[in-house]
């Protein structure tokens, strides 16, 4: 009997701490925050991960009232932070929903997509 549970406890030990390895990159936080309220317009969007992004072939897009994109700058690494994304706008939101659209690729290969909203009041 002891041979069988051996092996048996290997492999779930193996399983069980490769799990971390396979993490999909997840929205940890975010600025503006979700579902917030935010009074006057943010200067750049700010994006922070579970995990380390490939830069690369990562973005997001912002969209205003009835999906209509909103220009921002490029999206870049926050300095020395390869889990924090920022994206600069190019101007002043007005008031209102919107919209952030997100697709990132972690250092490990694996992607994650998401969305959320805030409102900005004037």
């Amino acid at each position: 009997m002891k041979r069988s549970i051996t092996p048996v406890l290997a492999l779930a030990i193996c399983l069980l701490s490769a799990s971390g390895a396979f993490a999909h990159a997840h929205l940890a936080a975010e600025t503006p925050p979700a579902n917030g309220v935010v009074a006057g317009s943010p200067a750049a969007l700010s994006l922070s991960f579970s995990e380390a992004l490939e830069i690369g072939l990562s973005g997001v897009t912002l969209k205003g009232a009835g999906g209509q994109p909103v220009p921002t700058g490029a999206v870049s690494l926050a300095p020395g932070d390869t889990k924090q994304i920022s994206v600069p706008l190019n101007g002043p939101l007005a008031a209102g929903k919107y919209t952030v659209e997100w697709h990132v690729l972690s250092k490990d290969g694996h992607t994650s997509r998401g969305s959320y909203e805030f409102t900005v009041n004037p």
